[in-house]
């Protein structure tokens, strides 16, 4: 990004005024006020001129940038000149009082922002040269010249070097706020990847099994056809080989229900329950709101202790659970699902806006003795009452004990 381009770079809009406009606002208004008194009073010579000057250099330098068929941006040195010639006139008209030079504090940013720094400088430079000629022109002597020109030529520089890195401050914060919308862009889409890659992952992990049960219990009940009809031809010449043809066929297959059992239920297992517990509670509330119009409320903290295989379905099971006696029996408008973690453990909070629970115990068909027995047999805890605002929380609290190795070792 060159110069020119860092002066023009649009910024955010602001709830308040540019403090350069603002500043052009008071400047020209003040010199506008005093011109008028001056070309209207006392009969002067060149009022009708004076005003008539006036009037075209606050309708020029006021107007917006695509007024007057875009001067300032079509033809930006024109309308520069076009200001700064009538500058000059205005002071050639009260020679006696070159306070009109006090304009080209206006239009010393102005070049700053619309030219290259070169250019800009340039046109500084000759605003500089017409404070001279017309403080020359004032006859204001060399005192004058050589006190009062200075001050107001170096106005202009000053002027300029404040508009220049205001627009540089500017550029600047538009290019971090156009950063961070890219960081927070690509910030979404890893996110986005990164669940896809997880639902991926589980998605082949349940393919290799499935492979496994073909390959395992396949090759088992095969063999198992093969040897039943070898006893089958034995069992009238040989008894008591085909009896013991028959057993170990027995033992494979008991071995292969084992494994068959084993297989089902991690297939059986939801694909939500094999995910990343903030993930799969996420997918859960978006169900079950597309199931049932109720809005969850999902709340999880930005991290997790680590959680064994079977803590993590034994909170997807009370999610569940909670949500399903919700939609049957709480008449509820909306429900909130948070998951904390906190003092050595976590837990899952399912509140509702229903009508509550019963006065003096449990409310019936809840079903909640299957959650109660999962929680304690994982050390933790099951509780339901009453929500303050009215409704029922349900609360599913597991200690936390397990590394992450222990977890990978039981769910292997």
């Amino acid at each position: 990004m060159n110069y020119h381009t860092a002066m023009s770079q649009p910024t955010e809009s602001r709830p308040y005024i540019d403090p350069m406009r603002l500043s052009a606002y008071i400047v020209v208004s003040a010199v506008t006020a005093m011109g008028l008194w001056i070309f209207l009073g006392d009969h002067h010579p060149n009022g009708r001129a004076g005003v008539a000057l006036l009037a075209v250099f606050d309708l020029l330098v006021l107007l917006p940038d695509d007024a007057l068929g875009g001067l300032k941006e079509r033809w930006p040195h024109l309308y520069t000149g076009l200001a700064a010639g009538l500058i000059l006139a205005l002071t050639l008209l009260t020679p006696e009082t070159p306070w009109f030079v006090v304009m080209f504090f206006v239009l010393s940013p102005e070049v700053m922002l619309r030219f290259p720094r070169q250019v800009g400088y340039a046109w500084i430079g000759a605003f500089s040269a017409l404070t001279v000629v017309i403080f020359v022109v004032a006859g204001n002597g060399a005192l004058g010249l050589l006190l009062q020109a200075p001050l107001y030529i170096a106005g202009y520089f000053f002027f300029a070097a404040f508009a220049t890195q205001t627009a540089l401050a500017n550029a600047a914060q538009a290019e971090s706020q156009r950063l961070l919308a890219e960081l927070q862009e690509t910030h979404e889409r890893l996110q986005a990847y990164a669940a896809q890659a997880e639902a991926l992952a589980v998605s082949e992990e349940r393919n290799r099994l499935a492979r496994e049960m073909h390959d395992t219990l396949g090759h088992a009940l095969t063999m198992s056809v093969v040897q039943l009809e070898g006893a089958q031809r034995l069992a009238e010449s040989d008894p008591a080989r085909a009896a013991k043809i028959i057993g170990t066929v027995r033992e494979e297959l008991r071995g292969a229900l084992a494994e068959l059992r084993r297989t089902l239920t991690t297939l059986r297992t939801p694909l939500e329950a094999a995910l990343p517990l903030p993930q799969a509670l996420a997918h859960l509330a978006a169900r079950f709101e597309e199931a049932t119009r109720l809005p969850v409320h999902l709340t999880v903290p930005a991290a997790l202790p680590d959680l064994s295989v079977e803590q993590r379905q034994a909170f997807f099971r009370a999610a569940q659970e909670a949500l399903t006696n919700v939609q049957r029996h709480a008449e509820a408008r909306q429900v909130w699902l948070e998951l904390t973690a906190d003092g050595g453990q976590v837990a899952l909070g399912v509140s509702d806006d229903g009508i509550g629970v019963r006065p003096g115990g449990e409310q019936p068909g809840f079903g909640l003795r299957g959650l109660r027995e999962r929680a304690v047999q994982l050390g933790g805890t099951l509780s339901l009452d009453a929500r303050p605002d009215g409704g029922t929380v349900v609360r599913f609290a597991l200690p936390i004990m397990q590394t992450a190795e222990t977890a990978g070792e039981e769910g292997d």
